[in-house]
């Protein structure tokens, strides 16, 4: 983008050079200034350059908060100026009476657009050449759930029917997670930008970044909050603590967490199933291995198969403070 920029400011400041050039053939009385009429067109156009240079952070929304501010601000401080308060006195307090109103009205409807801009973008939403549809339910995601990753696997099955909104604070979350100086702390946020990077590739996803930000990083799940509020939206998240706060405010809260426990299957006696054999067990003879879900399965006879995946039956199930304990013996082979 800055190798674009660069020859359109270059343009634009000999435009400027140009113009002030050219002023001194409609200008009779500069015929002998051509050099100052010059160089008032290039200051003219490196001053330009400069502001366009100092709003590099400004964005489109921030402009149209701004616009918006300012015409609700003139449009107040006209129905002031032509009320029955101003129609009598003298004409010179009248005019610095308006003057004062007009600048007082758009500078407070300015403000206040800026400070409220992303509730001023949901109330007029920006019109996108992308073919979204306007009744598809929306899935707030926050960076716990991009680092546990589970969202990425569970997007390409094709079970998701809504679509993920992420907000431009959440991403700003995870780069500031990725470059902490704690090798714990990198390896999360750098997972939760590989779960980003793989949902962008999975085809058919509606996938959204919302252009939202926070000025302190403890209002971060408040944000949140309000964002799915204002959007009519669930939230998604592995965070205990901000599904509660979801849920007081009313809102939907999908957690991960529950989701994979509800997805278990339920192990009854006779059931074969296959499992890798890691440890001995307490008993002779016996071998442990465990299930996805982690739950602990015993195998008897299982031993001299150490190291190796092995077709077993149960034949007892127990419930744990971990989860379940699973009793099983080898199928003969």
């Amino acid at each position: 983008m800055n190798k674009t920029l660069l020859p359109l400011r270059l343009l634009f400041v000999a435009l400027c050079a140009a113009a002030g050039w050219l002023v001194c053939y409609a200008v009779s009385d500069w015929d002998n200034h051509q050099v100052m009429a010059i160089l008032v067109g290039v200051s003219i156009g490196s001053l330009v350059v400069l502001v366009d240079i100092m709003l590099k952070g400004f964005s489109l929304r921030g402009l149209s908060a701004i616009t918006f501010g300012i015409a609700v601000g003139t449009v107040i401080s006209y129905m002031i100026s032509n009320s029955p308060l101003l129609e009598q006195g003298d004409p010179a307090i009248i005019f610095l009476v308006r003057l004062t109103l007009f600048l007082v009205c758009t500078y407070l409807a300015t403000v206040i657009a800026l400070r409220g801009k992303d509730e001023f973008n949901l109330v007029i939403p920006y019109v996108r050449f992308v073919p979204h549809d306007v009744d598809v339910p929306l899935l707030v995601v926050d960076s716990s759930a991009l680092i546990d990753g589970r969202i990425g696997r569970l997007a390409q099955t094709g079970f998701l029917g809504t679509a993920l909104v992420i907000p431009r604070f959440v991403i700003n979350q995870l780069q500031a997670i990725a470059d902490s100086a704690d090798p714990h702390l990198q390896a999360r946020g750098r997972r939760g930008l590989e779960t980003l990077g793989a949902l962008r590739k999975i085809k058919n996803l509606d996938l959204r970044i919302n252009e939202s930000d926070v000025a302190k990083r403890e209002d971060i799940d408040a944000k949140l909050v309000f964002l799915a509020q204002s959007m009519r939206a669930k939230l998604l998240t592995t965070n205990y603590n901000l599904g509660k706060l979801a849920e007081f405010h009313g809102l939907v809260c999908l957690n991960l967490n529950t989701l994979s426990k509800s997805l278990r299957p339920e192990l009854v006696t006779g059931e074969v199933l296959e499992v890798e054999l890691v440890k001995p067990g307490k008993e002779e003879s016996q071998a442990v291995g465990y299930l996805d879900d982690n739950s602990l399965v015993v195998v008897n006879g299982g031993r001299p198969h150490i190291g190796h995946i092995v077709t077993v039956e149960i034949i007892n199930v127990l419930p744990s403070s971990a989860g379940k304990m699973v009793f099983a013996r080898l199928m003969e082979s």
